[in-house]
Parts: C-alpha cells; structure tokens; sequence
C-alpha cells in the first residue's frame, strides 16, 4: 500500500492554462456573439456563431442568413476545442504547420484545428468559448475576436 503525503492534498492547483470557472451566463454569452454577429455583419459575411459555456455546452447559435449549414457543427467544435483545451484553436492551426510531430493532432478526434475558436477568461479562469465558421478561419477569428472585444477586458490574454 502506497502512503499519501498529507502535506500534499491541499496544494494548490498549478496548470500551464487558465484553470476553469464558473459558466458564462446566458447574458454574457449573447453580449459576445452580439458583437460578432455584427463584425460578420459589418463585413457582409454569412457566418455561424456558437458560444460554449465552461463545460463545453452550447448556450448560444446564431445561423446568419446564407451561412453555409456545415459551419453549424464546425463553429460549435471551435468553441468545443477552445474550452476543452483552454486555449485558442488557432494554436492547433498553427502546430500543424509547422509540420513534424505535431502532424499526430490530427489524430485527434476530439479538437478542431482551425482558427476562430477562442475561449472566454474572466477573472483569469475560463468561463466559456466562442467558435466561428463560415469563411476563412482568419476571418472567422477576425469576428470571434470582435465578440471578446465586447465582453471587456483579460479577455486577449495569451492562451
């Protein structure tokens, strides 16, 4: 039998990301994909937006008129990704091309490697993600991040 050292059990949590909070509400989550829909708007382009809480449950869908219907479950696998993994999914893009080990990513079946999933931080913990898809993935960031820009600020800490 293996003994536990006591001192131990109590230590705090040290995590290379933002550790998770608290969900986004349902008010704040329409705050940042109000602010999106209206990037993609401003832009006159036809996008889904999908906003996950910290569990990865969606919370909130907006399908702009003539957005594409696959942008439906790929903007909810970029909020996924983000919040699964606490941190943007254009980090994932980018790794894959740089090639090399990282190639093994796509071996996951459980991340989406495209930009424009960012996740929500509030407080320095991740609180949700917002997921885009519809056009470009740099344009689909482009609009993520308008609706993290509304949410205020720790929002654009590295992740």
């Amino acid at each position: 039998m293996t003994d536990i050292d006591r001192s131990k059990v109590n230590a705090p949590i040290v995590a290379l990301t933002p550790l998770y909070g608290d969900p986004i509400t349902l008010d704040e989550a329409a705050l940042v994909a109000g602010a999106a829909r209206a990037e993609a708007q401003r832009q006159g382009w036809p996008m889904v937006i999908a906003v996950a809480d910290s569990g990865g449950h969606l919370v909130l869908l907006y399908r702009l008129d003539q957005a594409q219907h696959g942008s439906v479950l790929v903007a909810q696998q970029k909020a996924k990704t983000a919040v699964d993994f606490r941190r943007s999914t254009g980090m994932f893009e980018s790794a894959l091309s740089a090639g090399g080990l990282h190639l093994r990513l796509l071996g996951m079946t459980n991340l989406t490697p495209l930009e424009g999933g960012l996740p929500i931080v509030r407080g320095g913990r991740v609180i949700g993600a917002i997921g885009v898809s519809g056009m470009q993935s740099t344009q689909d960031a482009q609009v993520a991040s308008a609706g993290l820009a509304a949410f205020g600020t720790g929002l654009n800490e590295p992740l």
